[in-house]
C-alpha cells in the first residue's frame, strides 16, 4: 500500500472529501477549496493531486483505496464525501461502500449507468449522473433565461448549465479563458443534443452552445450581469 500527502491527517475536522480527480472531481475540489471550504481530495495519479495541493493541504496519492487507506487519511471526519470515480465501476461500488461503512454523514457518488447507479443507492449512497442529468434537463426544459439549470453543491457552490453568451461564439475555450476572467471552470459542453465531457481547449465556440460550468454562485451571477450589460 502506497499513500503519501503533504499533512498527515488525524483528529482535525474536514468538511468535504473529494476521491477520484478527473475533470468533474478536479473541478469540484478546486471550486469547494476556492470557496473557502477545507476539502480532503485523493487519487492514484501524482500529478493531479499535486495541482491540488496549493488549494489544500489535506491531497493524497493513494494507489488503492481500502478501507484502512481511507480511514487513515481521514475520510471518515467529513461531512460529505464525493466518489468521482464513475468510468472504474467496481473501484467505485467499492470504494462508497467503504466511505458509507466509515460512517460519513453524507456521501455522494458519480455513476454512468442506471445499474450502477441502482447499486450505489442500494449501499446508502445518493446517485448523480453529471452528465447525463445536465443533457436531460436541458431537453425537458425550455427556458429562455441564460442558466437553464443547476444544482447546488453546497451554499457557495453550484454547478449550472449556461447559455454561451453571443460575444463568445467564433472565440476558442482559450481565449475565453473562463477560468482567470470569471472564476468558473467548464466540465462540459453541449451542441446539437450532444454533450462533450473533454473540452479541447482549442474547440471554436458555435452560435447554441450551453455551457456546464462548476464554480461560486456569486461568480455564475456575475457573469449572467456581465454578458448582460
Amino acid at each position: 500500500m502506497k499513500l503519501t500527502g503533504k499533512n498527515k491527517r488525524t483528529e482535525e475536522t474536514a468538511s468535504y472529501g473529494v476521491i477520484g480527480l478527473g475533470r468533474f472531481g478536479s473541478a469540484l475540489a478546486l471550486s469547494l477549496a476556492e470557496a473557502g471550504k477545507e476539502v480532503i481530495v485523493v487519487d492514484s495519479c501524482e500529478s493531479k493531486v499535486k495541482e491540488l495541493r496549493q488549494y489544500t493541504e489535506n491531497a493524497y496519492v493513494a494507489d488503492e483505496l481500502s478501507m484502512e487507506v481511507l480511514e487513515e487519511i481521514g475520510i471518515q471526519n467529513c461531512d460529505t464525501v464525493i466518489v468521482g470515480i464513475g468510468e472504474k465501476i467496481d473501484t467505485c461500488i467499492l470504494t462508497t461502500l467503504h466511505v458509507v461503512n466509515l460512517g460519513v454523514p453524507r456521501v455522494i457518488a458519480k455513476a454512468i449507468s442506471r445499474d450502477q447507479g441502482a447499486v450505489l443507492e442500494k449501499i446508502g449512497a445518493e446517485v448523480i449522473y453529471p452528465e447525463r442529468d445536465m443533457a436531460l434537463r436541458l431537453a425537458k426544459r425550455l427556458l429562455t433565461g441564460s442558466i437553464l439549470d443547476n444544482i447546488s453543491l453546497n451554499n457557495d457552490v453550484e454547478i449550472a448549465e449556461l447559455r454561451l453568451p453571443d460575444i463568445y461564439v467564433g472565440r476558442s475555450v482559450l481565449e475565453m479563458d473562463l477560468r482567470r476572467k470569471a472564476g468558473l471552470n467548464i466540465i462540459a459542453l453541449q451542441h446539437s443534443g450532444k454533450t462533450e465531457i473533454e473540452v479541447d481547449p482549442e474547440y471554436v465556440f458555435r452560435e447554441d452552445d450551453i455551457l456546464v460550468v462548476i464554480g461560486k454562485k456569486e461568480n455564475i451571477r456575475k457573469f449572467e450581469k456581465d454578458k448582460d450589460e
